[in-house]
């Protein structure tokens, strides 16, 4: 299972409250008297050096009252992180989008439940029913069908939208239709840019033209391209506390609606400004109310929240909650190559937090929000629950690694040779996983994939027919086996790449 699946397992279950109570009334002195306690709050975890950098955004009553930035922008680099640095967010882009297409919804260019097969006849799922009835609610809604990991493995691998889209096609269903809740970013991507079809324009540009633009956000971009040109932006960190690095990137072009969002803390504050609003903004009705408030039904049951037990939903790109201080929304993000965002509103109390943070693995976010939460609320923090975050977070891949090195820590004693280079090189190839390439180089092997061979790995003898690769570049000791089985001729007759074969389709023929 891909890295990116692992995180997507994990984003299904987060969000930052707990029992179930009504909403509670809030006034400014309760949130003026919990800011200072909060900034003490983050600079400790600064100083601490949980993470590298924070930026922290919270709106009352349609107000940005406080906007601060803490640490760095890059260990090793002297740029403070300030309101307006800007912070890849990860998925919290699917609440971004889900009020894009609200603006779309609002417009009369399309519908919640707009059928994908009357915008996009090109588009399809495995089966024909799904393929004809699906809609953007479904697909905001994680209830496709489509496995919470399809499509990630390939993008892994190189491939680009347009193609993850298309072999959305070959991925079996993890449900029935309607039936099941897997949080996908393929699935949001799919809907995404579906809702946009009508336009004739690209995701970007209308994301651009129907709220970035309208609420001045001027440094917020779904465009990769758009992060790498800003000077002020952070660095993604890994490693650990005390012991960051700067030393992985992220393009989520692939996949923009469901994770490309870059942006500042002010920006952002500006989009919460709108959700709390309900669709106003600076006096003016830019989105329906009702476009924006069918994205906050809570539709599906998620599970239980990994911390508190309560008991969570999932409306359209929105995570949906009756927690502790009462009904709020929210959403998380994180990438694991080194970042960490999340966003809590009470709507009842015009109350929102966004905290964006530059590591993973950290439970900072949600351990602030939750401490926020509690200080307005109830005048004092309850728990540790940036510890309580920081644990969820911290053994995130523990057991896939554990029971990875158990397996493949030492390779079987004796160990059966593997037979000549020549009986595994060679093309081999499906049309999910699409060409790889095994090439021997010497008593050597290496595995090319993706389009043009561009993601090459290593390969390791483990025994006889079994080789391991090293794909998670932020687990480079974590290995993944690759298994080739042997035909009549001696040959081998196809692969197996373990971690493209999540549903099944990592099983490649000799061509």
């Amino acid at each position: 299972m891909s890295v990116a699946s692992r995180i997507a397992g994990l984003l299904c279950a987060l969000l930052s409250v707990g029992d179930i109570a009504a909403a509670e009334p809030v006034t400014r002195a309760q949130v003026d008297s919990a800011l200072p306690k909060l900034q003490a709050l983050a600079q400790k975890v600064i100083d601490d050096r949980a993470v590298p950098g924070l930026s922290i955004a919270v709106v009352f009553k349609d107000e940005l009252v406080y906007l601060k930035g803490f640490g760095l922008c890059e260990v090793g680099k002297s740029d403070l992180v300030d309101g307006d640095t800007v912070f890849q967010i990860a998925s919290l882009s699917k609440p971004v989008s889900s009020t894009v297409v609200a603006a779309l919804v609002s417009e009369g260019v399309v519908d919640w439940g707009t059928r994908i097969a009357d915008l996009d006849p090109a588009f399809a799922l495995k089966e024909a029913y799904p393929t004809q009835q699906v809609t953007v609610r479904d697909f905001f809604n994680h209830r496709s069908g489509l496995p919470g990991n399809a499509g990630d493995d390939i993008e892994d691998i190189g491939y680009g939208r347009e193609e993850v889209m298309h072999r959305l096609r070959l991925v079996p269903a993890s449900s029935s239709f309607r039936e099941g809740y897997a949080y996908s970013n393929a699935g949001i991507t799919a809907g995404a840019l579906a809702a946009v079809k009508p336009t004739g324009k690209s995701w970007e540009d209308v994301a651009e033209d129907k709220l970035f633009k309208p609420l001045g956000m001027t440094n917020t971009s779904y465009r990769y391209s758009d992060f790498l040109s800003r000077i002020n932006r952070s660095a993604l960190h890994i490693g650990g506390p005390g012991k960051w690095e700067g030393k992985q990137k992220r393009d989520p072009t692939a996949q923009a609606p469901a994770g490309a969002v870059s942006g500042s803390a002010r920006d952002l504050a500006q989009w919460v400004r709108l959700e709390l609003a309900n669709g106003k903004y600076a006096g003016k009705q830019l989105i329906a109310a009702d476009a924006l408030a069918a994205s906050h039904v809570p539709l599906m049951a998620r599970g239980n929240n990994p911390v508190t037990g309560a008991a969570s939903f999932y409306g359209l790109g929105w995570n949906v909650e009756f927690g502790r201080h009462g009904l709020n929304w929210g959403h998380a993000g994180a990438f694991s190559v080194g970042g960490r965002t999340l966003v809590t509103l009470y709507p009842g109390s015009d109350l929102g937090i966004l905290v964006l943070a530059n590591a993973f693995p950290t439970g900072v976010p949600e351990g602030l929000a939750d401490s926020f939460g509690d200080l307005v609320f109830e005048g004092t923090v309850t728990k540790d629950w940036t510890s309580e975050w920081n644990a969820i977070y911290g053994g995130l891949f523990s057991p896939a690694i554990e029971a990875a090195k158990a397996t493949f820590d030492r390779p079987p004693s004796p160990a059966t040779p593997a037979l000549p280079t020549g009986a595994y090189s060679g093309a081999y190839a499906n049309d999910y996983v699409g060409p790889a390439t095994v090439t021997a180089d010497g008593n050597a092997l290496t595995l090319s994939v993706g389009p043009g061979g561009k993601t090459t790995y290593r390969m390791t003898h483990f025994d006889r027919d079994t080789f391991l690769i090293y794909p998670d570049p932020e687990m480079a000791d974590t290995p993944s086996p690759v298994t080739f089985a042997i035909g009549p001729n001696g040959k081998a007759a196809s692969i197996t790449i373990e971690n493209l074969n999540g549903n099944g389709l990592g099983v490649l023929a000799r061509n």
